[in-house]
This record gives C-alpha cells, structure tokens and sequence, in this order.
C-alpha cells in the first residue's frame, strides 16, 4: 500500500511582467493521502512605483535586481532574489511607500514558500495582507489571501485553508480577473480533493479548466490539467489520469515552467507505479529529480527521492529503498513540512518491518500515527492504523490487529481512498483468517479484490488472489486454490517483463518466491491425491518457471546482440561509466591511498545506478531489443525432449520451507520425490561444505545428505550423467564427493557420486536450451588455447626489471600506489598473494599445443587489456589463472583480478568485473577459471548464484568451468594439467575429462580428499 501527497496549491507572487501559477500533485508511497495548491501575485511594474526620494528609487532598483535573479530559476538565484528584497524592504518602509513594501514582503514570502519554508512564508504573508488592505489593493489582497490559504493546507487545517481561499474567489470574481478565478477554483478543489470529496473538487477543477483556456492561460491550464489527472489517478481510474497528465506535460514544457514538468513527470511515474510498471516509473522519477534539484525544491525532491525508494523497495532493493527514504526524511525536517516527514517515517518503519524488525517497526508506525493525529490527517492516521495492525497480525494478536484495521477502514472510507480501503478489507480477511473464521475472511477478501482491480493496484490484486488461493487451501478446496494462484502468477509473471533493468527484474522476482513454492506445494499435494493426473509435472514446470529467469534473459540480449543499432555515444558512454565504476572499485578493494573507504563507496553506488540507467535507456533505444521475445521457461515434456538424451539423467531439486522436492527426468519417464524442509537439508550441506574444506578425507555428513538427496533414486541412476539442478545451498556443494554408498569410520568404503557419474551443474534446466540455440551451427574458433596466468600483484614483485627500483610514485587518481590489504566489509575471497604454481600449469598446458595456435600472457602481460582484447575471441579455449573476488553485497562487481602494475611499477586498473565480462565477445568451446570461489556469488531467491559463470556464457561461452571454495595453488596446478592433457591429447568432452580426472585424484596418496579434488565443476553443455 501507498501514501501519496497531492497538490502544492498555486500560489500568487508579484513579478513585473505576468502572474506565475504552480500546482504541484507530488506522490509519496504507502497509503493513500493527499496535499495541497498554490498561487502568486505580480511585483509592481515599475510604472505603478512612483519614486518620491533617493530612498525610494534604490529601493525599487534593488527591487529590480531581485527579480532579475528570480527570473533565473534556480535555487541560488531565489535564496540572493531574497537578499536584495530585504534590503529593499526597510528603505520601502523608510520612505512610507506601503505599496510596495507590501508587494516585497508578498514576493520575499513567496520564494520561501516555492523553497519549502512555509512557516516562513506564511509570516512574511500574514505582514503584507493588512497592508494591501491599507492601500485598498482588493487584486494582491486576494493574492496573499490564497497563498495563506495554501500554507494552511500544507500545515492540514483544511477548514482554515478553504476560509482564506473562499475569501479570495469573490474579489477575483469582483475584479473581473478571470485568470486568478481559475486559479482559485482550482486550489479550493485541491483542498475538498485532500477532504476526500472527490467529485466535488472535480467540479472546482472542471469550473477552472475553460476559464484557463478562455484566457490563453498555458501554464493555468496545464496546472488544472494536472488537478483532474490528479482526482481520476485517486478514483482508479489510471487511464483517463494518465491522458491528463500527458495533455500537462507539453504544455509546462511550453511555458518553461521546471517546477511543474517536475510535477507532471513525478504524478505520471505514480500512475505507472499503480499499474504495477515500476521502470516506466523510476524512468519518470528519475527526469523529475534533478529539476526539481535545479530550482531548489527541496519538497519537491524529497518527495521524488521518496517515490524512488518506494520503487526499489517494491522490487526488493531494500537497502537502497531505506537510503533513499533517509535521504526524504531529512529534507522533510528541514522543510519543516510535518504531514510527509509522517509519510517518511511510515516508509522507513515498513523497511525493518520487511527485515522482521517488528518492534522498530511498531516504534515508527505509532510515531507516525501520533504526527497524523496532531496534524489532524485522516488518511495518514488510517495508514497508520492499518499498518500497527499489520504488525500486530503477524505477532499473533489477531484481534487487537482487527481493532486497528477497524479503525483505519471508516478514515479511509471517509475521504475517498479507495486504495487504502481496499487493503484494509484485505487485512482484515487476514486477521478473521488467523482467528480461524474462514468465511468471514472470504468476504472481506472477496471485497478487496473488485477495489483494487477498480484503481489498477496489481500487485495489491496479485496479493488478495494469493491470499484467497491460502485460503481455499486451508479449506481443502485445492482445485479452488489452484485457479486463484494460477490468476496471482498471471499479474506477477506480466508485471516482471515490465521491467527493463536486468538487476531490478531480479530483485522483484526474489520478492514473489513464495508465490512459486505455494504453487508447487499445492500441486504437490493434488499429485498425492491425484497421482495419475500430471500435477507432479505440472509442478516440474512450475519449479522451472520459478528460478533462473534472469539468466535466460541475458542470454536471450546476447544471442539478439541487442547493442546493435544503438548510438554510438551511448555505448561509448557505458564504456566510460565501466571504466570509472572499476577504477573506483579497485581503490575501495585495494585501500588506496588517498581515497575515503565511505565516499568510494557512496561513489561506487552513485555510478552503479547511473550505469543502471543507461542501460535501460540503451535497450529502450535498440531496434534489437525492441523486438525481442524472451524464451519462456521449459515445461516437463519440453525438458524431456529438448534437454535430456538417453545417455543424461536430470535430477532438479526445490527447497520449500513446508517441504522440498526431488524431480527425477529421463527422455520417458518423470518421477517425484518429497524431501525434509528446507532447513533440515540447508544444515546438513552446510556441514557436509565445511568438513570438506577442512581437508576431511571422507567427510561423515554426506552419508546423512546423500541419504536425504541421492537414496530416493539411487536404484534409477545406472551409470548415466547426471544434470545436476539444485537450489539454495545446494548450488554450493559438490554433489560429485557425495557417497552413494555409506562410509564406515576409516573411510574404505567411500565411493563418491564421481566414481560413476559423470556430472553437470546448471541452474535451470531451460538455461542449456537457450545455450544451445544461441551456439548451434557456430563455427569453432579458429585457434586452440589462450591462456592468462601468474599476474603481478605487488609493488615489491621480483619480476620488476630493477630490483632495487626507488619507491613508486603515489598518483592517487591513476590508482598507482596500492597497499594489497583488502576491505574485508565487502569483499570476501583470497589474499593476492603470487600464484606461481598457475605459470607451471599454463606452461605445460600450452606444451600440448602449435605454437601457431596458442597464446601465453604472463607477468605483467597477464593483464585486463589482454582479458578485454577481442584476439582472445580467436580461441576454443580461454584459461584464466588468477585470484578470484567476491562482493557479496554487489555480486556485479565480483570478478577476476589480473597484473595492478606495468613494467616500470606504475599501478594502473587490473579487476576483470562481472559488469566487464558482460561486454566481452568470448565465443568459446570452453572458458576455465582457475581461481578461488568463481563458482560462488549472492545468493537470490528465484535466481540462484549470481556467478562470473553468467557473464561469460552471456559473452558466448559454451561451458565453464569454475570453482565452489578456495582452491589450494598446487592441487590446483596439478589437477589443469591433467585435465587439459585429456582434452588436448585424447580428444576428451570437458565433462568427461573432468571426472577422469577428479577420479586420479581421488585414488592418489596426496590429494584423494575432496577438498583437493572436488572444487571445480562444469556449468554448460556437455555435448
């Protein structure tokens, strides 16, 4: 659910040449809300100043002066605007020239206001209205009139506001000024907009729109325009608010009004947000923030930087979406504006409210109901309500949740938010549903569902359907229950394509797992009653559908080639903001001297969601992209007939926290197995990892998981491959050291999954499909092995030409002078410490190779510039022998480290990032990494590892092979040189020659514990 804020009603300030009316509908998230309207007046031309002294003409040219600086528009030039009126107020007052001192005073007032200081403003108002009426000026005394009309909307006293605004409507009436009529009109609906009398506003704003026109009023126009698109977004109807909203925002583009374009562009980024669209959103967001920045309206961009943490939070970036909502509530403060810092707060404590911090959640939501209640703001106080019941649902107190819902659902009722009421009708249905009365929470679930489906909420309909689904399974009524999930699926599966940013599509996906796993778990439990009717496939399909998904994506953009066709300066552009993002990593990861660990990091984000939005907008400008279908995910039958051969067995596994499954797949049969909870199965890998990687020779817990993962199927598997698709911790094991046999103490009888199985890891069974289609008829490169190995890490390196060499220049920017600790915050992987084992391994790999068809880059030429050079996509083989990095808090800037200095000890950029490796063109047989953990990544609900694996199969790798923990530098060597002999001298597949190899491992005295043996895995075709 959502908060919004309405409308900055227009206000009126003098300027020398034209009146300037603004209305600002800002949106803020959580609850339904709404805020209100300004107008200006005119500064006196000069004409109407009559200079009676010295005084009074250098009053008016300071006056003059202001104005000019007003004229500019920016925050700096209103904050020096008010420096020169208030020098020319006391000569106005010296000179007794009431006229004008009241119009300084008005002006002075006005920029406070525009500039958020509204208790400011409101007092230089309050000092210039019985001036105008001293002087008889009925037009400025309207003009103050409604501006302290909108202050006192802003600061909520709704009756006062409309005391000031109805006393300025008749003398513009009495005047004959049609335009500021309108213009009341219009800030007076605002306020019975906020009142929650819709269609009375409505009335206002349609009394305002012909006399906006009739007077050629542009940027009146497009203000009312705004208005109504405004009351139809609050009525549901997205469509018609959004045909508004497109009428404004030309014309305040027109008129050169910043301020409003601000507006319009943040109002159309909420309907968007409604409709479930959250890139069109965060696009709009994100062109309203920097003008709003630009004029200095900090209201403003606290409202939109606001909205942009609500974006990220929906999609689950809650980390970002807390920063962003930070950032809003200072500004909030500062403004002083009491209702949206409420808004803030709210925001802040649904954050740890995700995070299960429920009593820091409870602390905030009650503040923020105590600021509703003084302001006297019946839609933030039901925000308020509905989310304290929230928490107290969740806690188990059921009824002393309904209280607060049945509190919240009248406010929201009274002032028209039907968005709010709607999820108070659900929460409800949630807390009759945990007290046991399941009819009563039908009904009221049956309520909420025609309210959202009326103001276009998606997810909140996604959210009801599902609960509806919960419900009629608790109640027995599976097939009920599947066709209402199956309903919820249909709104999430559309919303996610909606989304154009590759990581945000991730992190929305992550957040609509549990949605997945009840469809599974349903249809599981159908196949129980039902074992004949196919729920069990059904349920295969439905595992595939929900994990992975990214991955096939990017490597449908890959085989689309979607950069082609796309300007120049924009690909040149992403080039430049890599480049800078990896420098700067680079000095974060390496502590270099000179840099601020907090401020590389700030600048580190700042960049990342620059390059995010440049990457949006390159495939939002590519004809390629544009026509681009992404594969759906494979159904059971189509896994059997398109991945499995007679020869493979699949063996795909979902982890569930009632329960996990097993699928066995063949090319003719399909089999099911139920599997212990999550949980009991994520501490048995966990120890099974652990004993391995303390050098265990036969690590004691794997008899217990193999017990629980392999023995269900132990009698099918023959001595077939296995196609290996695990989920969670699974992705993270080596299921080749898994016994399929039990151990007794001293081990003799340990024989591994290894001993007759080839094995093949991949994250979803649809990612070899769409491999496959994209490397099909490709032509093998046309030379064998290029190989990287044995950087230059340290300044101090033997391999510097002069031993001796002085000291190295420290040039800061250019990352010369390194200190090699690491920042352990952020990165977790090996010490760069020299790999010289990996210069014996690439020599005697490249022993077995012409001279004309093989590349060696070592020392310093084992470098980014040699990773990144398009000669490496000349070879079938690409082997990379180096220090691996993981950043688990930003899986994109995982990677490779290569050589950080040159020959003469300059330091320069050696990170190979995952974000590089994207833009590789790798058409590879076969890419190995031989380095620590490049097997590992974040782990994301949906998606599984986010892996360097991705990266290079998105450069067009065929398979890969990585690394599941640190990898030990002679093992290592040890083991690449024998397995390449079996490629190279006997014509091996990768797959195969990597168990033969494993397998001489195994029955060797010096490395037949796993941990030596067992590290790397093969990702990818094994054809």
């Amino acid at each position: 659910m959502k908060i919004y804020s309405c409308e900055e009603r227009v206000k009126f300030m003098v300027s020398p040449k034209k009146w300037l009316s603004i209305l600002s509908v800002n949106s803020l998230m959580l609850f339904n809300v709404s805020f209100p309207v300004l107008m200006w007046p005119n500064i006196v031309n000069r004409e109407e100043v009559i200079a009676q002294i010295d005084a009074n003409a250098e009053a008016e040219k300071l006056y003059e002066q202001g104005v000019e600086l007003y004229n500019q528009g920016t925050a700096e030039s209103f904050r020096g605007a008010i420096a020169f009126w208030e020098k020319a107020l006391p000569l106005f007052r010296k000179t007794r020239n009431l006229g004008n001192e009241a119009v300084t005073l008005l002006s002075i007032g006005r920029v406070y206001h525009n500039l958020g200081e509204i208790q400011k403003g409101l007092n230089y108002y309050e000092q210039a209205l019985p001036l105008f009426r001293e002087v008889d000026d009925r037009l400025r005394e309207a003009n103050t009139l409604n501006n302290i009309g909108t202050v006192y909307d802003s600061l909520g006293e709704k009756q006062t506001a409309l005391n000031y605004l109805e006393q300025a409507l008749p003398i513009y009436r009495e005047l004959g000024d049609r335009a500021r009529e309108a213009a009341a009109l219009n800030n007076i609906g605002g306020v019975y907009n906020d009142l929650g009398k819709k269609q009375k506003a409505l009335n206002y704003y349609e009394q305002a729109l012909p006399l906006r026109r009739e007077v050629e009023d542009r940027r009146g126009e497009a203000i009312t325009l705004n208005s109504i698109g405004h009351i139809y977004n609050n009525l549901g109807e997205k469509q018609k608010a959004l045909n508004y909203y497109e009428q404004a925002l030309p014309l305040r583009r027109e008129v050169g009004d910043r301020r409003g374009e601000a507006i319009t562009l943040n109002n159309i980024g909420r309907v968007y947000d409604n409709l479930g669209e959250k890139q069109k959103a965060l696009n709009y967001y994100e062109q309203a923030l920097p003008l709003r920045q630009e004029i200095g309206d900090r209201r403003g961009e606290a409202v939109t930087i606001n909205n942009i943490g609500y974006i990220y939070n929906d999609l689950g970036e809650t980390e970002k979406a807390l920063n962003y909502y930070e950032q809003a509530l200072l500004l909030f403060e500062q403004v002083g504006d009491r209702r949206r810092e409420g808004i803030a707060l709210n925001n802040i404590g649904h954050i740890f409210h995700k995070l299960g911090e429920t009593q820091k959640a409870l602390n905030y939501y009650q503040q923020v109901l105590s600021i509703n209640q003084q302001i006297a703001y019946p839609s933030g106080e039901a925000g308020s309500l509905n989310n304290i019941g929230t928490i107290y649902n969740e806690l188990g107190e059921a009824q002393k949740a309904l209280n607060y819902f049945q509190q919240a659902l009248p406010l929201f009722q009274q002032v028209g938010d039907r968005g709010g009421e709607s999820s108070t009708f659900n929460n409800i249905g949630l807390a009759y549903n945990n007290l046991g009365e399941k009819q009563k929470a039908l009904n009221y679930y049956e309520q909420a569902l025609p309210l959202k489906q009326q103001v276009g909420d998606r997810d909140g309909e996604a959210i009801t359907l599902y609960n509806i689904a919960s419900l009629k399974r608790d109640q027995g009524k599976l097939r009920e229950s599947l066709t209402f999930i199956e309903k919820s699926l249909e709104i999430i599966e559309d919303l996610r394509t909606k989304i154009v940013a590759q990581n945000l599509r991730t992190s929305y996906f992550a957040t609509v797992q549990n949605y997945y796993q009840f469809y599974i778990n349903l249809l599981m439990e159908l196949h129980k009653q039902n074992p004949d009717e196919g729920y069990d496939r059904k349920a295969l399909s439905v595992s595939e559908r929900s994990r992975a998904r990214s991955l096939l994506d990017i490597l449908a953009e890959s085989g689309a080639d979607i950069k082609t066709g796309v300007a120049p300066q924009l690909i040149a552009q992403e080039k430049q903001l890599l480049q800078k993002l990896n420098t700067l990593d680079q000095a974060r990861q390496l502590n270099t001297p000179g840099y601020n660990f907090d401020e590389l990091k700030q600048q580190i984000e700042t960049l990342s969601n620059e390059l995010q939005q440049l990457e949006v907008k390159i495939k939002q400008n590519s004809p390629r992209y544009a026509n681009l279908k992404y594969p759906e995910p494979l159904t059971a039958s189509e896994i059997q007939q398109q991945v499995i051969d007679k020869d493979t067995i699949l063996l795909q596994y979902s982890l569930g926290e009632e329960g996990s499954y097993l699928w066995l797949v063949t090319p003719t049969e399909i089999s099911s197995y139920e599997l212990p909870k999550k949980s009991e199965i994520e501490t048995l890998a966990r120890q099974f990892r652990e004993e391995i990687i303390s050098l265990s020779p036969v690590p004691e817990t794997g008899n217990k998981l193999s017990e629980i993962l392999l023995s269900p199927v132990a009698n099918k598997l023959e001595n077939k491959r296995l196609l290996i698709v695990g989920d969670g911790i699974l992705q993270t094991i080596p299921f080749a050291a898994l016994p399929l046999t039990s151990g007794n103490e001293g081990g003799q009888d340990y024989q591994p999954l290894i001993v007759n199985h080839e094995i093949v890891t991949l994250p979803s069974s649809s990612s070899i499909s769409i491999l496959r289609e994209q490397v099909e008829g490709r032509t093998p490169a046309p030379k064998k092995v290029a190989v990287i190995a044995d950087p230059v890490f340290a300044d101090n390196d033997p391999r510097f030409q002069i031993a001796s060499q002085p000291k190295k220049e420290t040039e800061t920017n250019n990352l010369t002078a390194m200190a090699l600790t690491r920042s352990l915050e952020d990165f977790i992987g090996s010490s760069f410490n020299r790999l010289e084992a990996t210069r014996q391994e690439a020599e005697a790999i490249l022993a077995l190779v012409p001279d004309n068809l093989k590349q060696l880059s070592l020392d310093f030429d084992a470098n980014r510039e040699t990773a990144i050079n398009l000669d490496l996509s000349q070879y079938q083989i690409v082997h990379l022998a180096t220090h691996g990095l993981l950043n688990e808090s930003q899986p994109e800037l995982s990677g490779l480290v290569l050589s950080l200095y040159d020959e003469t000890g300059k330091g320069k950029p050696g990170f190979l990032q995952l974000n590089d490796i994207f833009n590789l063109e790798m058409p590879a047989e076969l890419v190995v990494l031989s380095a620590c953990k490049t097997g590992i990544g974040e782990e994301i609900r949906g998606e599984g590892l986010v892996t360097l694996t991705r990266g290079f199969m998105y450069a067009g790798a065929k398979r890969v092979v990585v690394s599941l923990w640190s990898v030990e530098d002679n093992s290592t060597s040890k083991l690449m040189q024998n397995y390449y002999q079996k490629i190279l001298e006997t014509g091996k597949n990768p797959v195969e020659a990597m168990r033969e190899t494993q397998l001489e491992m195994l029955s060797s005295d010096n490395w037949k514990a796993p941990y030596y043996w067992a590290p790397f895995v093969v990702q990818g075709e094994w054809r």
